[in-house]
């Protein structure tokens, strides 16, 4: 079933492209650049729009496609503010792994997301906190929000934070947490927001990788009820961080925490400061963050986002996937420590001036209706989440949810994974009482924003349950066979790749540009290969089919088998490990991990616990698989490779078919994981 549709806004982007203003103000357009005294951007002209041609989202994709800089250039004219004009659009080549987009143009992210709108409307409100404690939200306005990332621009400064440096923020969702990115953008360090349920030993990784010079913490967090020991854990991890010069420390709630040599108390040195900074004018490919994420090797990898065509692709996919007016209350409840909360928390809504919400809590805290009773209390317009919390609150049934006014609700929104039927139909039905439009987005870390979501389209055009359908401007999708060929048509299958650049790309991997080129570009030259597997149907939309590589997605969550491989083999009693995903019905996916143990290893049960407890010291306690079984070998090729496959095979009930054994070392190793599987099916069955 079709979901009814509503507006879009291509009219609107048309109108932007042609140099008009919208019919709803969508894009303010100018006659000249946002820019001091500057004229016209040469060689940028929207003319290359056919002005006799419909305001179609086909017309657009075309010219987007075939014409990026007739596309983007009058875009990024229009909607951000400028310092100094780029003189080039763009200049990308995947095969050499060059990507470089507004090109000379000089700006700062900041003053896009807050300056321009406290000069035309200081008291508009910015942030809606929606703290863990129901019913205690607080509202920052533009201005607020201004001083407070003024003050704590001046604050870095004043602790040696310079221009280039980075800054790891360990901090949950909240205003400062917020300014803290922002404060950064404007005097031009380098902001890492590392979430804030990692470990210790995960955090100084990341540190380490990014050579940070200061952290920004909280004395300690609060989720769904629960405190979090937050400077307990940065404390552990900056004693193996020689970079860190300082600790700022902000104050979540009133107990208070040991504080060293290297720790300053944040706000006491704020109010010091002063409540204006000059803003550092960057170039568009100077860095605005480090984000790092799990491949399907053992270390994190830290992406790097640059300025302007970030920003732009973030602000642009928000207003138009979600038909974003002003005067909305959006509601994306991701957390900042992952690319979702970083575009549609933070620079995405705020670019576009609008009343962002920040969820600090749980879905289930105090109760499986916290979503719907804030949705009621704060009149959100669009709500924007994960699967794995719709799967988990569709189990306690409709009445949650029906108990509280969603009228307000226009457009509901899924990210992180892709959405099962079930979830899908909950969703539209019961929450969005089948008059909202349901987008269900598939984009990453790397990608910077959505990519494929079933708005911006045609009015009228339909939705289908459960699938991403169209891509966005400029995203061209090309599906490869085995053998790196493009597959054509439509009822087909294959390795997801993009065959042409976009400005919210991730540019390299700080530190590592072989390892970027080598992750995205090698397996498909010319194409950056997503590590997805998508299927187009026979109308051309797209529907995401999961990883192809060794990363699972855990709630949400990207995380790398190696990485758990890594924590489990630290254990001196386990010589080998394979971890594999197998489906979940809450999480979408869970880790499924097959253990070796030493002959003098001791209790099994023990060792288990230990691994479980080393997982959830080395990264995060939402890493530790949910089931680990022990055998006494894993099945391996002659050339010593695990066959994964294999592994997974058994645990989804598919050993009947196997396919292809014939590389296999030892064939008789099938049916000794399969015994030793079936017990622990047993056992688990028996203890429930």
């Amino acid at each position: 079933m079709a979901a009814r549709s509503m507006g879009c806004g291509v009219q609107r982007l048309l109108s932007i492209l042609h140099g008009h203003t919208g019919p709803r103000g969508w894009l303010p357009s100018r006659v000249s650049p946002r820019r001091r005294g500057a004229s016209r951007l040469p060689g940028s002209t929207p003319a290359a729009v056919d002005p006799a041609q419909p305001a179609s989202y086909p017309t657009l994709s075309v010219l987007a496609s075939r014409q990026p800089a007739a596309f983007w250039g009058p875009l990024a004219r229009d909607t951000l503010v400028w310092d100094t004009l780029y003189h080039t659009v763009w200049d990308c080549d995947f095969r050499s792994g060059k990507i470089g987009w507004f090109l000379g143009g000089q700006l700062n992210v900041s003053v896009n997301c807050l300056d321009q709108h406290v000069q035309k409307s200081p008291e508009s409100v910015a942030l809606i906190w929606e703290r863990d404690e129901p019913g205690t939200e607080v509202r920052i306005t533009y201005r607020e929000l201004l001083e407070t990332t003024c003050r704590l621009a001046n604050t870095l400064k004043r602790h040696g934070v310079h221009r280039g440096d980075r800054v790891a923020i360990y901090m949950p969702v909240s205003p400062l947490a917020v300014a803290a990115m922002l404060a950064c953008a404007r005097i031009g360090a380098v902001h890492t927001v590392i979430f804030a349920g990692f470990s210790a030993e995960s955090l100084a990784g990341r540190i380490n990788d990014a050579k940070c010079k200061v952290v920004i913490t909280f004395n300690q967090g609060l989720r769904g009820g629960r405190v979090v020991e937050l400077k307990k854990i940065v404390d552990e991890a900056v004693k193996h961080c020689p970079t860190i010069q300082h600790v700022l420390v902000a104050h979540r709630t009133d107990n208070k925490v040991q504080m060293g040599h290297l720790d300053v108390p944040l706000e006491q040195e704020m109010a010091k400061e002063n409540p204006v900074c000059a803003p550092e004018s960057m170039g568009s490919e100077d860095m605005l963050f480090l984000l790092y994420t799990s491949g399907s090797t053992g270390m994190p990898k830290g992406l790097v986002h640059t300025q302007a065509g970030y920003l732009l692709y973030a602000a642009i996919t928000h207003r138009l996937v979600f038909d974003y007016q002003p005067g909305d209350v959006f509601g994306c409840v991701a957390d900042i420590g992952w690319i979702t909360g970083h575009s549609y928390v933070v620079y995405g809504p705020l670019c576009n001036g609008a009343t962002t919400v920040l969820f600090e809590s749980t879905p289930v805290y105090p109760d499986p209706g916290r979503y719907w009773e804030m949705v009621q209390r704060l009149k959100i317009n669009q709500f924007y989440g994960a699967p794995t919390a719709v799967r988990l609150l569709l189990k306690y049934g409709d009445t949650w949810v029906q108990k509280y006014d969603r009228s307000s609700l226009r457009t509901l929104g899924s990210v992180g994974e892709p959405i099962n039927q079930e979830a899908w139909e909950w969703l539209h039905n019961v929450v969005g009482e089948s008059r909202c439009t349901l987008v269900d987005t598939w984009w990453q870390t790397e990608t910077g924003g959505i990519c494929i979501a079933p708005r911006p389209s045609e009015e009228g055009a339909e939705i289908l349950p459960g699938m991403a359908m169209r891509p966005f401007f400029g995203i061209v999708p090309a599906l490869m066979d085995e053998k790196g060929n493009v597959v054509e048509g439509g009822n087909v299958s294959g390795a997801l790749c993009l065959s042409q650049a976009w400005p919210g790309m991730a540019r390299t991997i700080y530190g590592d540009h072989q390892r970027f080129m080598d992750a995205y570009f090698k397996a498909y030259p010319g194409y950056y290969f997503t590590g997805d597997g998508a299927y187009r149907t026979e109308g051309g939309y797209y529907q995401i089919t999961g990883r192809m590589d060794d990363v699972i997605n855990i709630s949400g969550h990207r995380l790398g088998t190696a990485e758990i491989e890594d924590a489990m083999a630290s254990h001196p009693a386990v010589p080998e490990t394979a971890v594999i995903g197998y489906p979940h019905n809450i999480k979408g996916e869970a880790a499924f991990a097959f253990i070796v143990l030493k002959d003098n290893a001791g209790d099994s049960d023990v060792v288990v616990s230990e691994l479980r407890s080393a997982v959830a010291s080395k990264i995060a306690k939402y890493a530790v698989p949910d089931q680990i079984l022990v055998v006494k070998r894993l099945p391996k090729t002659r050339s010593g490779k695990v066959m994964r496959r294999l592994l997974r095979k058994i645990i989804t009930d598919r050993a009947h078919d196997l396919g292809d054994i014939t590389t296999l070392e030892d064939p008789s190793i099938i049916a000794e994981i399969l015994s030793a599987y079936q017990k622990h099916k047993d056992k688990g069955a028996a203890g429930q």
